[in-house]
């Protein structure tokens, strides 16, 4: 199968829908403390689904991943390196959205995201002096720059928030630590480290030549050829959040909670058909009573749930970095503006923005037709290449 831009941005958006949404699940979950909830969800997203999918899609997953080891194991060394370091981009990431909310959080440490993760890769490998010159290549990076005015809007948009939204309309939106500047602060720090994703994409690419071979052998189609490269990549990620969580979980004793003591859900929403809940009042005698089984059962299907819509995102960059063709690069600036679009229509849904003047709601409103135009455009630059290639094939023949 050959490249298909339009299909491929429309896998993109999938991604991006499911990493915007995998928050969600965590604003119902009771009485947990956040590193119980994100050590249970990180094993579901970063082990057991990546396995799981890879091993229905691609046959003979355990002869892909050792052939690809005997072959070049720097490849697997390096991923996994990668996938470490993009693990504390994700470990300060659930952060950045506790400080900011979903919609400022997510759009802050996705935008510098973009811009690491979209241009190193190239400029390392040596392909930005081709992009540069062909004309498809400046239209993607003109929607790379897009993209981040759009994250500069909506910066600007997240300042008028903090002027403008009283403490109690915080909380009612279920944002009771919200912090511009402490948030800030973590998001760049996030947005940076979380951009290592795509070099570890780039490091496994040996991986998915060895699993493209399998599949075409068994008449499969080659747009699995990446999940096993995503196995590798997240064992990286899921060890430097598990040593963090176990860290939290000794310092604060919040061991117990996993048999059903309570704690404190820093994410927990705090409306709810406009009636307040509080996830822990201390005055209340019964915020200390033991979870009853059915409500521990629900905090672990909540947080499990949370993990496998946050690894769909991945699953399906993976499928749409297949079809973007020659300039794949782009499909980080894809998959980055499709999770800011869906994570500000999730942020209005919740009502996050509620309170604020006109002037930041067009603010709101400018950057998420900006982000729109902004994958609109990298398509199209994927499309002109995609033709090209053709055009040159055909001249070729």
């Amino acid at each position: 199968m050959g490249p298909n831009p339009f299909i491929g941005v429309i896998y993109h958006w999938i991604g991006g829908f499911a990493s915007a949404t995998n928050f969600i699940p965590f604003r119902a979950i009771k009485r947990w403390s956040w590193e119980i909830y994100w050590l249970i969800q990180g094993f579901a997203a970063w082990i057991v689904a990546p396995i799981v999918l890879a091993w229905i899609f691609v046959p003979n997953l355990s002869y892909v991943l050792h052939t690809a080891y005997q072959h070049d194991p720097t490849s697997i060394r390096y991923a996994v390196l990668w996938g470490v370091l993009w693990g504390m981009g994700g470990l300060t990431f659930g952060l950045a959205i506790r400080y900011l909310g979903i919609a400022l959080g997510y759009a802050i440490a996705l935008g510098l995201c973009t811009a690491f993760g979209t241009l190193i890769p190239p400029i390392y490998s040596g392909e930005m002096s081709t992009i540069l010159h062909e004309r498809s290549g400046q239209i993607i990076l003109v929607g790379v720059a897009v993209c981040l005015i759009a994250v500069a809007v909506n910066g600007a948009a997240g300042l008028s928030k903090e002027r403008e939204v009283t403490p109690e309309e915080k909380a009612e939106a279920g944002e009771t630590d919200y912090n511009f500047g402490k948030g800030l602060a973590v998001a760049v720090f996030a947005g940076i480290m979380s951009s290592f994703f795509a070099f570890g994409l780039k490091a496994g690419a040996p991986i998915a030549t060895v699993a493209k071979q399998e599949l075409l052998a068994h008449n499969r189609l080659d747009l699995w050829q990446n999940l096993p490269v995503l196995i590798v990549v997240l064992w990286g990620g899921f060890l430097t959040n598990f040593v963090w969580s176990v860290i939290l979980i000794i310092k604060n004793s919040s061991a117990k909670q996993f048999l059903g003591e309570p704690g404190m859900n820093p994410m927990r929403a705090s409306h709810s058909s406009g009636q307040t809940m509080v996830d822990f009042d201390p005055l209340d005698p019964s915020t200390y009573d033991r979870l009853s089984s059915r409500t521990l059962t629900a905090n672990y299907l909540f947080a499990a749930m949370a993990g496998v819509i946050w690894y769909f995102q991945f699953f399906f960059y993976s499928m749409g970095q297949t079809k973007m063709g020659k300039y794949d690069f782009s499909s980080w600036t894809l998959h980055m503006a499709s999770i800011i679009i869906f994570a500000t229509l999730w942020g209005l849904a919740l009502k996050e923005w509620r309170g604020t003047s006109k002037r930041t709601k067009i603010l709101v409103t400018l950057g998420l037709l900006l982000l729109i135009g902004s994958t609109v455009i990298v398509g199209y630059g994927n499309y002109l290449k995609a033709g090209e290639v053709v055009g040159t094939s055909a001249m070729l023949r």
